[in-house]
């Protein structure tokens, strides 16, 4: 019997991903939305920062534009039309109302039925996590409560983004799955081509494991735990 079940996702039609950075999608998530948008399922991404702090032999007004580029070739790989990239500063997100304010903009604007956040927590299977994962994961929670509250934030209703409740939080490289999106072969090898459309930001981290072994890796542990070939583990909240 297999440990993780297969989620069903029969019923979202549209999905915001909100992560902190560039490339922040590109670790297996991106292949569960290059699966979706082949079903003719609506993604939007909504990064909070624009990685500018990021590569260390660069200045950040080379990087920002950079980075923002090769994000924009690794959406166009999974099919995705609908980037945003906010300018909070990356390395020193926090979970303000402004921060949070942002986040419930977006989704009063693109109404998901699903959002997908990655992993929020201080420790996780690959060490000690980023301030800006951190932050981002906390704030979109408070966020999508927050959107759903009419009484929040009402000058967004003023300007007609009425509230709106995302039904599902799907949590990436978790600690502690709870389900798994089944993938095909053609879905992760999309992923990998859009984790190596960031070209420089990986070039310039060094010891950066091939994409390929990386994502290959992930989703056929998942799958193995799920019983299919290919899958991306999450954690589903309802919302």
């Amino acid at each position: 019997m297999a440990d993780l079940p297969l989620l069903d996702d029969s019923d979202i039609d549209r999905v915001l991903c909100i992560v902190a950075h560039p490339d922040d999608m590109e670790y297996g998530a991106s292949a569960a939305v290059a699966k979706w948008t082949g079903q003719g399922k609506t993604v939007a991404y909504l990064l909070l920062t624009r990685g500018e702090a990021g590569i260390r032999s660069m200045p950040p007004d080379q990087v920002a534009p950079l980075r923002a580029e090769e994000q924009a070739r690794a959406c166009r790989i999974v099919g995705v039309d609908d980037l945003e990239i906010l300018e909070f500063p990356d390395g020193m997100l926090d979970v303000s109302q402004e921060l949070r304010r942002a986040i419930a903009k977006k989704l009063r604007e693109f109404r998901p039925d699903a959002v997908m956040v990655t992993n929020w927590n201080l420790e996780t299977a690959w060490g000690l996590n980023h301030v800006d994962h951190r932050a981002a994961g906390i704030a979109t929670v408070d966020a999508i409560r927050d959107a759903d509250n009419p009484w929040l934030f009402t000058d967004l209703a003023d300007s007609g983004l009425e509230a709106w409740k995302a039904s599902r939080l799907l949590v990436t490289g978790p600690d502690s799955p709870t389900d798994a999106i089944e993938l095909s072969a053609a879905d992760v090898a999309k992923g990998v081509e859009s984790l190596e459309a960031h070209t420089v930001y990986l070039e310039a981290l060094g010891d950066h494991p091939e994409p390929k072994d990386m994502i290959t890796d992930i989703c056929a542990n998942t799958g193995a735990q799920a019983g299919v070939e290919y899958a991306l583990p999450v954690r589903v909240y309802e919302m």
